[in-house]
């Protein structure tokens, strides 16, 4: 008699595959400014110091690159937050001017969700922008052979 076999076949990749797969979702095309305030003497401060570092990657820095990310570093035991200040259709879009994460207890890979969950729905979708065509695939819808002017040979 066996047991029968229960669970999954592979091991998850980690909190660190988890981020990745996260970050490769974040869009701040409704976003124009983030500000991350955070006292860098607190206890619950490197999960928000994190998020900042992956919020200035290339990456994400280009899904927007008008939006400013300012770091705001206090010293007055204020708990960390991060406000994401949104553009004109994304505030028509949320009710809402800004949104505000108080980061305090959170941990990075939970708050790449959560901007997953509130911000990156509100991008505007994207425009289709025309193909450029090459010659040679102008003259195939035009009907042209393309080729010689003359088309008779010599004799």
């Amino acid at each position: 008699m066996s047991i029968p076999f229960s669970g999954t076949l592979r091991r998850s990749g980690g909190i660190v595959s988890a981020i990745g797969k996260q970050l490769k979702s974040v869009n701040l095309k409704g976003v124009k400014r983030i500000t991350v305030q955070f006292d860098p003497f607190a206890e619950n401060v490197k999960s928000t110091r994190e998020f900042l570092f992956l919020l200035s990657t290339p990456k994400v820095a280009q899904t927007n690159p008008k939006c400013v990310v300012k770091p705001d570093i206090v010293c007055n035991r204020q708990p960390a937050s991060i406000n994401f200040s949104l553009i004109e259709t994304a505030q028509e879009q949320a009710k809402v001017k800004e949104i505000r994460f108080n980061s305090e207890n959170l941990s990075t890979l939970e708050l790449l969700q959560l901007c997953n969950k509130h911000v990156s729905s509100l991008a505007p979708p994207e425009e289709i922008t025309n193909k450029v065509l090459t010659k040679a695939e102008k003259q195939k819808l035009v009907g042209g052979a393309g080729g010689k002017k003359g088309g008779s040979k010599k004799k």
